[in-house]
């Protein structure tokens, strides 16, 4: 598939979406086993900004540009529950729960008026989850708040990203390569719908309904068993070689998600754990995996949450992103 860079929106979501017609299934490799609505759903993305594989994904934002932006045209969505948002959030945000999104974005608000959507939780990951979908689904105008409310100031921090880091596996990580499977097949997408775009409203509809409860796993629970999960490794080869979990496989992060044969090589009958530095750039895989069925999760706080102390000792030589005070700012929180 053909990498296209997306464009930012700027009309309705229709003038950024195709019709609902039917269009011509791509061709695969004859071995490999993939669904006439998995293509078609393939095609609908592609044509509609292939925004996995395009310049502005993961589509991340910075605490002080937000800051920065506050009086500007600028919409702050918090996805936390509403005591947390109760006690203390980002001035002018509103709090949506998961689930509604999508009916908000299409009858609650005009989302092309903001020059930009801000997605804010706790750690980053949830939002960037989220983020994703919506960019898929054609809101261009976007962002996840990079590393989520923790960034924002020290009564955030202290509960979270300071609090869970941790290098409690570093030595029991493996150096050797593990070879990926052979393509085989991809999970099958079965909506009983014939165009790309049904096929597409209707996963993004079903994902939505699902929420997020099962969109994370902690270090422990895959370290308690690692090879009973497939671990996906998105990190450079050099970072991948000085130290990955036991069994993970390394994917080539701008080469993976869209394209058949690297995505038919991730097992269908096995829970996929994603995971990469910080958890950010994982939480954005995660949500194109499942979408197309994959039972995928991501790996809360990423390398940070296993292999911290190593991550702080080889910051330089590696250009590792260990969470720490510097990333803390101290912006005001309103209630």
């Amino acid at each position: 598939m053909i990498a296209v860079i997306a464009s930012s929106c700027t009309g309705n979501k229709s003038e950024n979406k195709k019709t609902a017609e039917q269009s011509p299934v791509p061709a695969v490799k004859p071995d490999l086993v993939i669904g006439n609505e998995t293509l078609l759903l393939l095609k609908d993305l592609e044509e509609n900004g292939d925004y996995v594989n395009s310049q502005v994904f993961p589509s991340l934002i910075k605490a002080s540009v937000v800051h920065e932006s506050l009086e500007k045209n600028l919409l702050v969505v918090d996805l936390r529950n509403p005591e947390q948002f109760s006690a203390g959030h980002i001035k002018g945000a509103v709090n949506k729960k998961f689930e509604e999104l999508p009916g908000w974005f299409e009858t609650g608000i005009k989302p092309f008026e903001y020059d930009r959507i801000i997605m804010v939780c706790d750690d980053g990951q949830l939002s960037g989850y989220t983020t994703c979908l919506l960019r898929m689904m054609g809101y261009g105008n976007v962002f996840a708040m990079r590393w989520g409310m923790c960034s924002w100031n020290s009564n955030y921090a202290k509960d979270g990203w300071l609090k869970y880091v941790s290098g409690k596996y570093e030595t029991q990580l493996e150096t050797k390569a593990n070879e990926r499977p052979a393509s085989t097949l991809m999970p099958s997408v079965n909506t009983g719908l014939s165009a790309g775009a049904d096929i597409s409203s209707a996963r993004f509809s079903q994902l939505f309904k699902e929420g997020t409860a099962n969109i994370l796993i902690t270090a422990d629970e895959v370290f308690a068993d690692p090879h009973s999960f497939f671990v996906i490794n998105l990190e450079r080869k050099d970072k991948y070689e000085d130290g990955h979990i036991p069994g993970a496989v390394r994917y080539k992060p701008d080469t993976t998600l869209g394209f058949t044969e690297e995505m038919a090589s991730i097992p269908s009958d096995k829970t996929v754990v994603v995971y990469c530095g910080t958890g950010h750039n994982s939480a954005f895989a995660t949500a194109y995996l499942r979408l197309f069925g994959y039972d995928a999760r991501t790996l809360k706080y990423g390398n940070n949450s296993f292999m911290y102390n190593k991550m702080i000792a080889q910051k330089t030589a590696l250009s590792w992103l260990p969470f720490t005070s510097a990333d803390v700012n101290d912006f005001e929180s309103v209630k």
